[in-house]
């Protein structure tokens, strides 16, 4: 517990040097010089405060979404960027762009979020029908199925001249984050609540159907649940932020290596873990060349490929 409340600490510190690292002027001594209309804390209030919490609540979210989508399928190196998920969202959010473009954003990432559900159960039944020797050979499933959704949703992009936007969706950045523009993602914190509660449903369903069903629980019902926890975090990032990868795959994997495989012990520290680490990146992009900011997407996912190799060897070598 007090490992916990480190990192909870830790965490916090993150974010309040996150309010203060820009190209604006957003330091303590202008705050404080400053009235409330003046140019720091209008900066401070619409822009710093508004990207810190969404990069709290995408980070927590999207590892806790992870997490819950590892005891499903019982596989470590599946998440939503893995199964295909994410492409699904994008597809779902694309589509309602071009055929209900006057609908709010709650709408669209509903659309999202139900076309997400869809590439999930797309993947667990490819899954149930192709024999699996290697562990690898899951998300290299989910590869190939969000390579040919990719593939469809750039198409209809194409057609319709909406390749850029298709890019910017996909390219998670916390740049344009502003109030007004994030509160979606508190349906994620939601739903991370929500994956606390049945934690130990999922810890007893990633042992198998049979186990599920002997310990009286209704497995399928768990699984339901488990899809749109994903589904629902996927859409809610992918519309505010965009898609960040391998945040889902790494997160939950470290945090198994020091906590163990508990679900209902691990989800508190695979939320603030995820949020720390997306804030470190989030902090990394903004100063390695500052004034500029390079994406969050691209900073995780060079930190993400590596570790992903770091785990994949370390499995390897370990059989």
């Amino acid at each position: 517990m007090r490992l916990l409340f480190l990192a909870i600490a830790a965490t916090l510190v993150l974010a309040l040097l996150s309010l203060f690292v820009g190209v604006s002027d957003v330091s303590l001594g202008a705050l404080f010089s400053t009235s409330p209309e003046d140019r720091p804390m209008q900066v401070l209030l619409i822009s710093r405060l508004p990207r810190t919490l969404a990069i709290i609540l995408s980070g927590s979210a999207m590892a806790v979404a992870g997490l819950v989508m590892q005891m499903i399928v019982r596989n470590r190196f599946v998440e939503p960027s893995t199964a295909g998920i994410s492409e699904s969202a994008s597809l779902g959010f694309l589509l309602a762009t071009l055929l209900v473009p006057g609908w709010p954003l709650m709408g669209k990432m509903l659309i999202s979020a139900g076309f997400a559900l869809a590439g999930t159960a797309l993947f667990l039944r490819i899954l149930r029908a192709v024999p699996l020797r290697e562990v690898m050979l899951v998300p290299l499933v989910g590869i190939m199925l969000g390579g040919i959704i990719g593939a469809v949703t750039s198409f209809i992009a194409y057609r319709f001249e909406l390749l850029p936007s298709l890019l910017a969706w996909n390219m998670g950045d916390f740049s344009g984050v502003l109030r007004g523009r994030y509160e979606l993602l508190w349906v994620g914190l939601g739903c991370a609540v929500l994956a606390y509660i049945a934690a130990d449903r999922f810890t007893v369903a990633g042992m198998g159907r049979d186990f599920t069903t002997n310990l009286g629980l209704n497995y399928q019902r768990v699984m339901v649940l488990g899809l749109i926890i994903v589904s629902l975090v996927s859409a809610a990032v992918l519309v505010t932020a965009g898609s960040i990868p391998f945040l889902g795959l790494i997160v939950p994997n470290l945090v198994s290596l020091m906590v163990g495989d508990n679900m209902r012990r691990t989800v508190p520290w695979v939320a603030i873990t995820g949020a720390a680490f997306v804030l470190a990146c989030d902090i990394l992009g903004r100063v390695i060349r500052y004034p500029y900011e390079i994406p969050i997407s691209v900073v995780v996912g060079v930190i993400g490929s590596a570790v992903f190799l770091y785990l994949l060897l370390r499995t390897r070598r370990h059989a």
